[in-house]
């Protein structure tokens, strides 16, 4: 079960243009909470024997030949001492190809493998995939259900407002502004203020005269 598990999410990333079963995402399988944790490691492992054996495979394209398969040009460079050298370098390669073909028993799983994700982490030494827990269960038995996919290819990025800078003479001239402001505010009262004591003290007087 966890072998066809990994299998499956190296195969998301596999060219399906002209495939019925093409994935919804690629480098994302949804399983259960405890499947993702259980297969986890073993995808780890495999992505770190990939990702170790690219050096075999530079150090193999040094004496390798563009010439096609079962040409003279080929079969001349098959029978060289140049395809020796091509062998011995790229062994390693070869190795871990074969140890990881072991662990998931897939070949086509392996090959997209090698050939897509591990020089995609050639950089990174480990972390090579996450797990996110989804809020909704699985129907029929409820089970939790959680999102394995790999990482740097879904990030999600959080995006932070810059704080405003000014320089010293714009602040001075807020500042002077706001002041400013305040000053006629205050003035606009006062005179208001003044108003409405003269209009009650006219009022007054006019009560006086009539009584």
């Amino acid at each position: 079960m966890l072998q066809n598990l990994a299998s499956s999410l190296f195969l998301t990333e596999r060219d399906a243009e002209f495939d019925e079963n093409e994935p919804k995402v690629k480098g994302r399988v949804v399983t259960t909470l405890e499947k993702a944790k259980e297969v986890r490691p073993l995808v780890e492992k495999c992505i770190t024997i990939a990702r170790k054996s690219l050096a075999a495979g530079d150090a193999a394209e040094e004496f390798a030949t563009d010439a096609e398969r079962g040409t003279d040009e080929w079969r001349t460079w098959r029978d060289s001492e140049q395809w020796r050298k091509w062998a011995d370098a790229r062994a390693p390669a070869v190795a871990a190809r074969r140890h990881v073909l072991r662990l998931i028993r897939d070949k086509k799983a392996v090959r997209v493998l090698f050939d897509e994700i591990a020089p995609r982490f050639a950089d990174r030494d480990g972390g090579y995939t996450r797990i996110m827990r989804l809020a909704t269960v699985r129907l029929g038995d409820a089970g939790t259900r959680a999102i394995l996919e790999f990482v740097g290819k879904h990030d999600r990025v959080v995006e932070r407002s810059e704080k405003p800078a000014f320089s010293d003479d714009e602040i001075d001239d807020e500042v002077d502004d706001e002041v400013d402001d305040e000053v006629v505010d205050t003035t606009a009262e006062d005179d208001s203020d003044a108003g409405e004591s003269a209009e009650v003290e006219s009022a007054d007087d006019t009560v006086d005269k009539e009584d």
